[in-house]
């Protein structure tokens, strides 16, 4: 891996930085690894961190926000090619690309069964060196067994560093070859039953290389089943075993001992030779057995970390799906996982949730990641069109079919033809409607208006409404069947008071769009202005405020949006449960109370003579009553 960012803006414009600590922090001050002199960044603005092997990179609540690919974030781990944005810096993040493919096993089962009269076995309760208390008096003070036992020393010390399995199933079958005369050699470890295997890893000495290595079936279910190592040295002298593939490779000795865990088989070592002056003896066994002995348990460990690991990476992927969408609160990443398992199937969804939510983004989402992402996304309206526009928009029309039909035209569900339909406000299709689309559903074809000969289409559809379709349909507005049809699979947007931890990003992501579109340089929102952002309980959702802070940055004077920049709607709102308010803008809230107050009664009550007096329209002065909860004082 190469990890390294270049900049192809900003004040480091063309200068490549290389990711060599485990943490570079990005911001304004020297302290940081990576220092810019940008004003519009913060002292410590973002830092990307080394996490597993991957990395990771986090906003440090600086004022103006960090992008990644457009979009702004608190935490993601980057990939290869993502783009960085942070003030007037632009970086491209860019790891080396590809990484070594996996070595391939040459290994092929066959059905032979060297199991021959002079076979040696031996279970593990019987292994000397799986018994410390008897190996002493077991084993004579040797040159040879001196050596075994540093080879166990050795191996003990290598499998409880190595955490990868393909490098330790490798080391492993290096280090046997450096203490048992085998010419080639196996690992195999088993998948949920003993017939197939999850893993296979070999070796052979130099100069062997002649093709697979063959592994008798036999002898493999005979270890695993139970759980005892083979040694034979005679194979070729057995008639009942003298099988073409034995033959061929000239197999004379064979070594195989079990990997267990727990009292359960979770694989096998396989060993052969075919030197016929080179056997395999009973302290290859034993050292064998105590071998395996040792690796079972590190084996098993490696297995479930890779696991956890492709468990993980399943779980980053449902995360980090193509979408449009702004939030990494708790609520919209459940909303991220669903569309995530959804979005591959064929299935009829139906997004549910107020105006304003962002249901058109999921369902471009939902199309963005299923195989029809290529294939056109249409969206339509239901609510926008008359019946008979709607009609024509939907299935198209014949020359002729009605005044004004002076040409054929082609309907929405033609032109998605091979990719989503989207039909927004649902509910509120007419009743004929309902029919037509009940039988697109159930048939996949259509007649244009005036038209006699069906059209069929290949279409996903995916519908959404801020009505209960089922209060509908008790109500008989809504076709049941048509509801069942469509509520195959339904997702509701959650409001945006019930994750208000994404408006920060929301805002970020609003001033960063129209401060290019309006060409104003406005950095982002005071710290007043932002927490009367989070004290508004935005009953019209992501739509109102993204208009809130539109207005904000046409409007404002500042580089930073000021409360005064907001909707009145907004500062006035009452503070929400939870929600903190300024000493600021509580006195500016109760110095208004009074003015109201005073000046309705010098109006006697009236409402309208108040609001001449005090120079506003009365039908602000009725909002301003209404948000400020001055009716009931009114009263009195």
């Amino acid at each position: 891996m190469n990890p390294r960012l270049i900049a192809s803006a900003g004040p480091l414009k063309g200068t490549t930085i290389r990711l060599v600590e485990e943490e570079t922090a990005v911001g304004r001050e020297e302290s940081n690894q990576l220092k810019i002199g940008d004003p519009s960044l913060s002292r410590r603005h973002c830092c990307i961190k080394r996490e597993t092997g991957r990395f990771k990179l986090s906003d440090l609540d600086s004022l103006n926000g960090t992008f990644v690919n457009g979009m702004p974030i608190k935490d993601r781990f980057l990939e290869h090619g993502d783009q960085i944005r942070i003030g007037d810096s632009l970086f491209l993040f860019l790891l080396e690309e590809g990484e070594p493919p996996l070595k391939p096993a040459l290994v092929q089962v066959n059905e032979a069964g060297p199991i021959t009269r002079t076979t040696i076995q031996l279970r593990r309760d019987d292994a000397v060196y799986l018994q410390p208390e008897k190996v002493l008096a077991a084993l004579p003070a040797t040159a040879r067994v001196a050596r075994d036992l540093n080879a166990l020393l050795k191996i003990s010390t290598i499998i409880n560093s190595v955490r990868d399995l393909e490098k330790l199933e490798q080391q492993l079958l290096e280090l046997i070859f450096e203490v048992v005369p085998a010419e080639r050699g196996a690992l195999l470890l088993v998948g949920e039953n003993l017939e197939e295997f999850a893993s296979v890893s070999s070796r052979s000495r130099p100069l062997r290389t002649d093709g697979p290595l063959q592994v008798s079936r036999s002898v493999i279910q005979r270890v695993l089943r139970e759980g005892i190592g083979l040694l034979s040295n005679d194979i070729l002298e057995n008639e009942a075993f003298r099988t073409k593939s034995l033959v061929d490779t000239q197999v004379h000795s064979l070594l195989a001992v079990p990997l267990v865990v727990l009292g359960r088989a979770i694989g096998l070592i396989y060993l052969i030779s075919s030197d016929p002056t080179i056997c395999f003896d009973e302290n290859h066994l034993q050292l064998m057995t105590a071998i395996s002995g040792l690796a079972a348990q590190a084996m098993e460990n490696a297995r479930h970390v890779e696991r956890l690991e492709s468990e993980n990476q399943r779980l980053q992927a449902e995360i980090y799906i193509d979408h449009n969408m702004v939030g990494e609160g708790s609520r919209m990443q459940t909303v991220y996982q669903f569309i995530a398992r959804l979005a591959p199937t064929e299935a009829t969804v139906l997004i549910c949730g107020e105006s304003g939510t962002g249901k058109e983004l999921a369902a471009h989402a939902l199309h963005l990641n299923s195989s029809r992402a290529s294939r056109p996304f249409v969206a339509i309206n239901c609510a926008a069109l008359t019946e008979s526009l709607l009609e024509s928009e939907l299935f198209g029309h014949e020359k002729g079919a009605f005044t004004g039909a002076i040409a054929q035209k082609k309907g929405k569900l033609e032109i998605a033809d091979g990719g989503t339909i989207f039909l927004d406000e649902v509910g509120e299709l007419a009743p004929a409607l309902q029919a037509k689309l009940l039988r697109v559903l159930q048939e996949r074809q259509f007649e244009r208006v005036g038209g006699l000969r069906p059209i069929k289409v290949d279409v996903r559809l995916i519908a959404a409404t801020n009505k209960d379709l089922r209060e509908a349909v008790r109500d008989r507005t809504f076709r049941q069947d048509l509801y069942f049809r469509l509520n195959v699979v339904s997702l509701t947007m959650p409001p945006l008071r019930e994750r208000r931890e994404d408006i920060p990003l929301l805002e970020r992501f609003f001033v960063e769009k129209y401060s290019k579109e309006s060409k104003r340089r406005v950095k982002g929102s005071s710290s007043e202005a932002r927490a009367c952002l989070m004290n508004y309980a935005w009953p019209g959702n992501v739509r109102e405020l993204e208009n809130a802070i539109e207005r904000a940055v046409v409007l404002g004077s500042t580089d930073l949006i000021l409360p005064e920049d907001l909707p009145e709607e907004v500062i006035e709102a009452e503070p929400v449960m939870g929600a903190s308010t300024t000493k600021y803008h509580e006195t500016i809230k109760q110095a208004k109370k009074q003015i109201i107050l005073k000046a309705v009664e010098q109006a006697e009550g009236s409402i309208t003579e108040a609001a001449r007096l005090l120079g506003i329209h009365p039908n602000y002065l009725h909002r301003l009553i209404r948000n400020l909860n001055l009716k009931t004082e009114l009263k009195k």
